[in-house]
């Protein structure tokens, strides 16, 4: 990938909520990275391409399961999909190592994303198909165009094994390596990436509390953000327990699937974020980090 501040085609930034020379082009150039739209899936005995430890984006929705996976996820970045009778949309970040999913829906209207090719913070701007707004994943909002400003809403999912997924969700349905595109699936673009220290993009707020890289898993509640390093939680016995804005909340650990989520004081899960630590600080300098 080549650095490069944008050059100001093909989207509209006649507003925007963040500085456009912070805003760069990731290589490719607008849908070079093609998202998927209502692709196709297989049960969990088709899925003869994942292996037991594959990385996979698994959602839960009305009692229909669905895992992605990131072996797919790191050569389409966003999928325009459907779980549970829920119109979604599910993104993400090489480079962030950030998979979050989102309610399709603004104004009551399905909204179908695609990739833009540009970057802020190192992290992917989707685009919207209807008003050419882009849309920063971590941050959750539109940050240039009409639609600035408009927030997405984060839905609970959990990045974790592909064995893991399947043991609690025997029913899941996998996404299928027949996108309509020609990828060798096999092959990971970005090997290697996550055990250097090296960030590819500029990114504001840097610390040191943490190698960069290092996992976390990120909530916001009420607008207090705060992290818990995945170095952190192998080491607990038991889950932990905290309060963030006055709510208590249980982080729970799965080993198996080296995954975090988390619930609140009723064990309902809270939509979470898994991250590299440089990227879950870029976008929320004042986070707290869990000691």
């Amino acid at each position: 990938m080549i650095i490069g501040v944008l050059g100001l085609m093909g989207f509209d930034y006649s507003k925007h909520s963040i500085p456009l020379n912070e805003i760069h082009d990731g290589g490719p150039p607008k849908d070079g990275i093609p998202a998927l739209t209502d692709p196709k899936f297989v049960s969990v005995h088709e899925a003869e391409y994942l292996n037991p430890k594959d990385r996979v984006l698994g959602i839960n929705i009305n009692g229909e399961a669905k895992a992605y996976p990131i072996k797919i996820l790191n050569w389409h970045e966003i999928v325009n999909d459907r779980v549970g009778g829920k119109e979604i949309l599910v993104s993400y970040c090489p480079l962030c190592g950030t998979g979050m999913v989102f309610d399709a829906h603004i104004k009551g209207k399905r909204i179908l994303f695609g990739v833009s090719g540009k970057l802020y913070n190192s992290d992917v701007l989707m685009y919207d198909k209807q008003a050419e707004s882009l849309w920063s994943q971590i941050k959750m909002e539109a940050v240039t165009g009409p639609m600035t400003g408009r927030q997405l809403k984060l839905l609970p999912a959990e990045l974790t094994t592909w064995d893991a997924w399947r043991a609690k969700h025997p029913d899941t349905l996998a996404l299928s390596t027949r996108t309509g595109y020609f990828r060798d699936y096999s092959k990971n673009p970005y090997a290697g990436y996550g055990r250097s220290p090296e960030i590819y993009f500029p990114v504001n707020h840097r610390d040191t509390r943490l190698p960069v890289k290092e996992w976390v898993v990120g909530v916001v509640i009420d607008g207090k953000a705060k992290a818990y390093s995945f170095e952190r939680l192998r080491k607990q016995v038991d889950s932990v327990q905290d309060v963030i804005a006055g709510k208590k909340i249980a982080v729970h650990y799965d080993k198996n699937g080296d995954s975090a989520i988390v619930e609140d004081s009723n064990g309902k899960v809270i939509p979470s974020v898994q991250a590299y630590w440089f990227a879950w600080r870029a976008f929320y300098p004042k986070t707290e980090l869990y000691e």
